[in-house]
């Protein structure tokens, strides 16, 4: 099985999540439960049924990231020699060759993916066609929106 990279900032938030959830989610949920026990008849009982909703839910939740977790690969780039070559991690600087808009983009997983923050998912088209380049080529996007030109512009492992 191949592990799925992540970044640092990346399996920090969901370290944050899962301890959030076990240590106060969880025991918030199996009160609501107590609580919705003690007021008898459980078929009809729409607050006991709303609260094993939510347990479910919270308990998917912590085996996801729990899976993610141990099937993960962190990786700090800021410990990588900058050789100016996009990877994982990276965080890289293009102009598209046609309007000469610079953009500036970070390579992550797929959980921390954010375009508006400009954190773009490793597998995504760009990302794709960014990885194992160097400051200066140029690469085709093939987006959604039809095929781009992006020339890179700078390479940054922080």
């Amino acid at each position: 099985m191949t592990k799925t990279p992540l970044t640092v900032r990346g399996a920090e938030k969901l370290r944050e999540e899962l301890r959030h959830l076990k240590s106060e989610v969880r025991p918030r949920v199996i009160a609501a439960i107590a609580e919705a026990r003690a007021h008898g008849d459980l078929k009809e009982n729409a607050e006991y049924a709303a609260a094993r909703e939510q347990q479910s839910f919270t308990e998917g939740r912590i085996g996801e990231i729990e899976g993610k977790l141990g099937n993960s690969q962190v990786i700090d780039v800021t410990t990588l020699e900058n050789t100016g070559k996009v990877i994982f991690g990276a965080t890289v600087t293009v102009a598209d060759t046609t309007s000469e808009e610079e953009s500036r983009y970070q390579l992550v997983g797929e959980d921390e993916a954010d375009s508006k923050a400009g954190l773009i998912s490793y597998n995504s088209p760009i990302a794709r066609a960014l990885i194992g380049k160097e400051e200066g080529d140029v690469v085709e996007v093939r987006a959604p929106g039809g095929p781009r030109e992006l020339e890179i512009v700078k390479v940054e492992y922080i």
